[in-house]
């Protein structure tokens, strides 16, 4: 049996269409993940595929031309912009010869190099293992019977089943932990609605500069980067103005076919966005796939319970497009969006009126949706 390689950074990408409407913006969004990865793409493999093989996901000429990519450049690892099945990725292991990972396996790994805080970090190694549960098996060579004979008899299990049980002990004790951190997250939660201090979070697709925008807002030196899931730790900060303190929270970034088992580990964390008296959902103004990534926030936010909080959006980088900074409103006079660039402050004075009226006497109005502009 093929033995998984140690490690790599030398990848091919493997983008297999199905007629999706957005493929091409997907197929360079993985070339982005591979990036923010640490990965070098040395190759990318595109085609069609309408209906998957069950066993190795494309088909076998596609298979062969993946390997003689791999053979070329030498690559160590493939990674597919889907999700494999454990048998189609041990599958591809043997016949390409080299370690093979999904989309999701991707996401979870730059999450784990991400995450800096002690809950993030748990929330990381639990959606981590419980997507390795499901590819326990057979997924490596010593997972056989143990051996007998003196110093060697097992007690009676085979290693795989070792294996899940510690794993299903972790994973236990995880859900613990996270749950005594979601009680002192609403014991805070309580003390800062005695204190009405309104609350603000920042949402939006990875990469949106959300980070940046909060550093703008807050003066602070949020690590800020153009990658994806440069952010993956919430972190608030107390804003002041003319009326008072608003405390603005800058969360993690979505992303399309964002991973189910993050979404439930991460689940406490994201939930407290649905408590904000505002969502500022920010954009990406620059981005020719802002309309699909707008969606895909959407859906993650009503997934949450969050898609009824009073939201205004945020186009930023207006700085790449030539757009003006202002004010949009709906047909009731409402602000609705905002147009500015976190990066040159241009436009920021509109977001700083609308943070100040949020402490201020037209709080309720704008908690819900009745302010007008300025």
């Amino acid at each position: 049996m093929f033995e998984r390689h140690a490690g790599g950074d030398r990848a091919v990408l493997v983008s297999l269409l199905n007629g999706e409407p957005e493929a091409a913006e997907a197929a360079a969004e993985l070339r982005e993940l591979a990036r923010s990865a640490g990965v070098a793409v040395v190759a990318d493999v595109a085609g069609q595929c309408k209906r998957a093989d069950p066993s190795t996901f494309a088909g076998s000429g596609k298979v062969q031309e993946i390997a003689d990519a791999v053979a070329g450049t030498e690559a160590s690892i493939v990674i597919f912009n889907h999700e494999l099945s454990p048998a189609q990725e041990r599958n591809l292991e043997r016949k390409l010869e080299c370690r093979v990972v999904d989309r999701t396996s991707l996401i979870l790994d730059i999450f784990a190099q991400r995450a800096k805080s002690h809950d993030g970090k748990l929330q990381v190694e639990l959606a981590q293992l419980e997507h390795l549960a499901t590819r326990l098996v057979r997924g490596w060579t010593h997972l056989e019977r143990q051996k007998g004979g003196i110093g060697l008899r097992g007690p009676g299990e085979t290693q795989l089943e070792t294996d899940r049980r510690l794993l299903g002990k972790r994973v236990k004790v995880l859900k613990e932990k996270l749950e005594r951190l979601g009680r002192q997250r609403a014991t805070q939660r309580r003390s800062r609605d005695r204190n009405s201090v309104p609350t603000v979070s920042l949402v939006g697709y990875t990469n949106a500069g959300k980070s940046t925008l909060f550093n703008a807002l807050t003066h602070t030196g949020t690590y800020a980067a153009d990658k994806l899931f440069a952010t993956l730790d919430t972190t608030s900060r107390r804003v002041r103005g003319e009326h008072g303190p608003v405390i603005v929270s800058d969360t993690v970034g979505f992303i399309r076919h964002l991973p189910h088992a993050l979404v439930e580990a991460f689940r406490a964390t994201l939930e407290e966005t649905a408590r904000a008296d505002l969502l500022l959902h920010v954009v990406d103004a620059a981005s020719p796939d802002r309309d699909a990534q707008m969606r895909e926030v959407g859906r993650v936010l009503s997934d949450i319970g969050a898609d009824a909080a009073r939201q205004i959006v945020v186009y930023n980088k207006i700085d790449r497009t030539g757009i003006a900074p202002g004010v949009e409103t709906d047909e009731y006079g409402r602000v609705s969006a905002l147009r500015l660039s976190a990066l040159t402050g241009a436009g920021l004075e509109h977001l700083r009126a609308v943070l100040d009226q949020l402490a201020g006497p037209a709080s309720e109005a704008l908690r819900e949706g009745r302010l007008e502009a300025a």
